[in-house]
């Protein structure tokens, strides 16, 4: 019986970049872990696991039959997007659920956004709730204040799948079908290589991590930490600086550059705070420090391939995560068992492959901006 899975990335180009996706790599919390992994010369952990201790299984384990899909179609079911702010990973994202929706004749009837506030993103789900919806599709903002946010999506029967974060307390397989993410500790290790070897493995650097409770960017910037100090021991690590809002980046990396002037690198958790970082390298005329950061960005895309001061960013496989979910949600309506936490491998971005890495993360061409 033929089944249906997530679309695999086609030519031997994205092939290639896909294959270039690291193993599994560990981590723990924003702190010590990595001096203590480099000072001991262990190899960082293998594993990753989900908010509630979920282990990882691949996008691949999500498969529907012939037979389900058919069910599916048949049952005309709707579905909404509650996301928890705009991007163009996100727009990416729901692309690609989009078009694995529109395979399973499940139409799409909202799709909201909530620039990272908890209360707008509660009154987007009472507005989605009220175009009854078979399937919600979210990312929480706040995990606590989601918990009573998605209670009338729980309590009224619908299929909740969710991208990364769940409200606190709920359990996939019980009040969600799953999470779908990317691998974590892989998008790690890859920017601690692309910096690592872009500073000929030595040197300080500076490290701007997301200072909040959420399990998805904390082991993702804990991964960085722990590779980077097991793979480049002399690369010190001399600024770790935290920021609840992305949009006072510019501020954290400018104290930090009058603190540590010596510092020729910057990690960043994610782009879209990291261009506020790469605005304060500018004011400061600072184009000796190099940034990497997740997510494909158009603005740093064009920084990078203008040789400025970003050299790579990691792709999420974005389409794939879209389509994962899309799957989950047939898994949901069908009351089929589904993997607790299933991960994408993310892929390394330097301006030698950016136009292929972004067809096959964002599946469009970059932005002329980026592609010159």
């Amino acid at each position: 019986m033929t089944a249906i899975t997530r679309r695999t990335r086609g030519s031997a180009l994205t092939a290639a970049l896909l294959a270039a996706a690291l193993v599994l790599a560990g981590c723990s919390s924003n702190g010590s872990d990595s001096e203590a992994a480099s000072a001991s010369g262990a190899k960082p952990s293998l594993e990753f696991a989900g908010p509630n201790g979920e282990k990882p299984e691949s996008l691949d384990a999500l498969k529907l039959t012939d037979d389900e899909a058919a069910k599916v179609r048949a049952g005309k079911y709707r579905a909404a997007f509650v996301w928890h702010t705009s991007s163009e990973y996100v727009s990416a994202v729901e692309k690609g659920a989009r078009k694995q929706f529109e395979d399973l004749g499940i139409k799409v009837v909202s799709s909201t956004q909530a620039d990272f506030d908890a209360a707008t993103q509660a009154n987007n789900v009472q507005s989605v709730m009220a175009l009854d919806p078979d399937i919600v599709v979210t990312i929480a903002v706040d995990a606590t204040s989601a918990a009573k946010a998605f209670k009338p999506v729980v309590d009224a029967g619908k299929t909740l799948v969710v991208m990364t974060t769940p409200p606190a307390g709920y359990k996939a397989g019980k009040d969600f079908v799953s999470i779908v993410t990317e691998s974590l500790t892989d998008a790690g290790r890859a920017n601690a290589e692309i910096l690592g070897d872009a500073l000929g493995k030595k040197g300080k650097i500076g490290y701007i991590y997301y200072d909040a409770d959420f399990w998805f960017t904390q082991q993702r910037d804990q991964a960085f930490l722990d590779w980077t100090g097991f793979s480049y021991p002399d690369i010190d690590v001399v600024a770790k600086e935290g920021f609840a809002d992305e949009a006072r980046t510019e501020e954290v990396a400018t104290a930090m550059l009058t603190r540590h002037p010596d510092i020729k690198g910057i990690y960043v958790s994610w782009a879209t705070a990291a261009q506020g970082v790469v605005s304060a390298l500018r004011n400061a005329g600072r184009s000796d420090v190099k940034v990497v950061t997740n997510d494909l960005d158009a603005t740093l895309g064009a920084d990078m391939t203008d040789g400025g001061n970003v050299i790579g960013m990691v792709g999420n496989g974005s389409l794939d995560i879209g389509r994962g979910l899309a799957i989950s949600a047939a898994y949901g309506v069908l009351d089929k068992p589904a993997p607790s936490l299933v991960a994408s491998p993310p892929v390394k971005v330097t301006k030698d492959n950016v136009a292929e890495a972004w067809k096959a993360d964002y599946g469009t061409k970059p932005p002329a901006s980026v592609a010159k």
